[in-house]
């Protein structure tokens, strides 16, 4: 069978996108998946996304990391919403269903706003906190995290027992100034350093702003520049959470599976 994708990035995120309206996937087929991320024997990229008709929202969006796990993800939502739009299913607005629950969007001046679900709380772990954005991140602020060794001590963070057994996604952060952040990420599920992580940097904004009732944090990723905004709750949780960045198609083309 000959399908079309299409392909998206968002800070150097990148993501391969297919119009399954039509059900014709097989996402059951997870090593297919793995197969198509592939980077050496595939198109290659840190995921695959589905979009699908829903009888409550605009689309669902159906997100497999590249080893075929599933789990929520910011910047591959803002590239649905930037896709959808392509495809002619929405306009500027939108209310769409992911893993995690539904989500609204707005597309302005080129970017995509991405409403995140509301967060419980920050969970100390010693020096470091963990906080579940739609995916589990653990976060450790470092000096210098441009030369910091983000694959080795990422990888050590997300196989450690406190994650089992499911482990976690990992975010190196250096603050650069009283708004603004530089965040790297090694990503459960691609098993590796990504160059944007969307719930990443969303976990990194809320423990770096945890103590402002209003907060809008500006964050550098080696893919570039994203921004993210909440509100603190009264009951230590965080609400109006919004993940707010550039979606572009790179490419299309058709591969037979």
């Amino acid at each position: 069978m000959q399908i079309s994708f299409y392909k998206y990035q968002g800070t150097g995120n990148d993501f391969i996108m297919i119009d399954d309206r039509g059900q014709e996937f097989d996402d059951s087929d997870l090593q297919l998946v793995s197969k198509i991320c592939d980077r050496k024997f595939g198109i290659g990229a840190d995921g695959l996304i589905l979009i699908r008709n829903h009888t409550e929202f605009d689309f669902e969006m159906i997100y497999f990391n590249a080893d075929g796990s599933q789990s929520m993800c910011g910047n591959g939502a803002r590239c649905a919403v930037a896709f959808s739009a392509y495809l002619g299913i929405i306009n500027e607005k939108t209310n769409f269903l992911a893993i995690d629950g539904a989500h609204d969007a707005i597309l302005k001046d080129g970017l995509v706003e991405l409403l995140m679900g509301n967060v419980a709380g920050i969970e100390v772990k010693g020096t470091d906190s963990f906080i579940n954005t739609g995916s589990p991140h653990h976060i450790r602020f470092v000096e210098d995290v441009e030369n910091y060794p983000v694959f080795d001590e990422g990888k050590k963070i997300r196989y450690d027992q406190m994650h089992s057994p499911a482990g976690t996604n990992v975010n190196f952060v250096e603050k650069l100034s009283e708004d603004e952040i530089f965040v790297r990420t090694y990503e459960r599920g691609v098993e590796d350093e990504t160059l944007s992580c969307g719930t990443g940097v969303t976990a990194a904004a809320i423990a770096f702003g945890r103590d402002q009732s209003v907060a809008s944090i500006k964050i550098k990723t080696l893919g570039g520049q994203l921004s993210v905004k909440f509100k603190a709750s009264v009951d230590g949780g965080f609400n109006e959470v919004w993940l707010i960045g550039p979606a572009e198609q790179v490419f299309a083309g058709k591969i037979n599976l």
